[in-house]
């Protein structure tokens, strides 16, 4: 069962969640516009479905409610940002914003994030940067989900990779995983007692398995075989090692009972479009490119040709008209939550 709440009720009952385990206010309403923006885009895996887990770890400790963020600039382009092990997007915001700020200093913004945690959602950074006018790029590692090809264990996270590019309207936004699915998915379907498709993942015996909690000890495949498995590991020398992050199987899984901080790692970067060409032609052209891929003649069976981020954002159209899904397990969970925490429970 699922009630559609108005969106601008998810977002003020999450940031009184935040606040409540002790995020300052500002830091606890950047950090819910994430998460609802990620849920009206239709992202329900990386959206506020994680917020029990990051409301518990706060609690706990093992996320840093009021994380002293540290961005150094090392060079007139570059800036190494330390995340004090605060909530990841929070972090990730930070270090956008820096990306921003140094390329239209310098006409690219590059930002290497370390002591972070989950980020969700790849598309809202980038989002920031075209909205800036400019073109982003998003990268995150994550906990081991994806073996490197021809092994059965998982070392690689799902490690994303996500681009941005302004139009006129709405941006362009690339946003994927490079396993064949986002394990997120996976997450969500043990959750709910569901099973998963055919090829999304292996069990720790490296055996093709639909059942989402024998995925969960095994692994995620890499999209495209070893492809996917050559993607994943880029994003993790940019996001782990380049970074001084954790990488690899040293990255710490948020849904264990450790306490020691994940130290997920991210990487950033913002290119001003004006000192490659004036931003008028750019825009331009990206408008006849845009026309001419719309006008490609349909296959059999399709009504639309779509550009990457297009079902998101038509996807967000509905729901604020309609209103954000939430599923009753996850709204009684949060609710639960908020009478331990003295806030206003939320009412479908």
């Amino acid at each position: 069962m699922q009630h559609k709440i108005p969106a601008e009720y998810v977002q003020k009952f999450c940031a009184h969640l935040l606040e409540g385990t002790g995020v300052p206010r500002e830091d606890a309403e950047i950090v819910a516009t994430v998460l609802v923006d990620t849920s009206l885009d239709g992202i329900d895996t990386h959206s506020i479905s994680r917020l029990p887990v990051y409301l518990t770890r706060l609690q706990n400790g093992r996320i840093n409610a009021r994380p002293n963020i540290k961005p150094t600039r090392t060079a007139p382009s570059v800036v190494v940002l330390d995340g004090d092990n605060g909530l990841g997007q929070l972090v990730s915001v930070r270090a956008m914003e820096k990306a921003i700020e140094t390329a239209r200093e310098t006409g690219v913004g590059v930002v290497s994030a370390r002591h972070s945690n989950h980020f969700g959602a790849a598309t809202y950074y980038c989002k920031m940067a075209a909205d800036a006018g400019m073109i982003g790029m998003a990268f995150t590692n994550s906990p081991p989900g994806i073996p490197p090809w021809g092994g059965k264990k998982p070392y690689f996270g799902t490690n994303p990779i996500s681009f941005g590019f302004p139009k006129k309207g709405d941006p362009v936004v690339v946003d994927m995983s490079s396993s064949t699915v986002a394990r997120g998915n996976i997450i969500l379907a043990a959750k709910e007692d569901r099973p998963i498709p055919e090829g999304w993942a292996i069990d720790a015996d490296g055996r093709p398995t639909t059942d989402a909690q024998e995925a969960l000890k095994g692994a995620v495949l890499p999209i495209g075989g070893p492809k996917g498995y050559a993607l994943a590991l880029a994003v993790e020398i940019l996001s782990g090692v380049v970074s001084g992050a954790a990488y690899g199987s040293h990255v710490g899984w948020i849904y264990d009972d450790s306490l020691e901080p994940v130290n997920i790692g991210h990487f950033f970067i913002a290119m001003n479009i004006e000192p490659l060409m004036p931003m008028h032609e750019y825009m331009v052209r990206m408008e006849q490119m845009v026309s001419e891929i719309k006008a490609v003649p349909k296959a059999q069976g399709c009504d639309h040709i779509l550009l990457p981020g297009e079902r998101k954002q038509m996807k967000a159209i509905q729901r604020l008209r309609e209103g954000i899904p939430v599923n009753a397990r996850l709204l009684n969970e949060l609710n639960n939550i908020a009478t331990s925490l003295g806030v206003e429970k939320i009412n479908p």
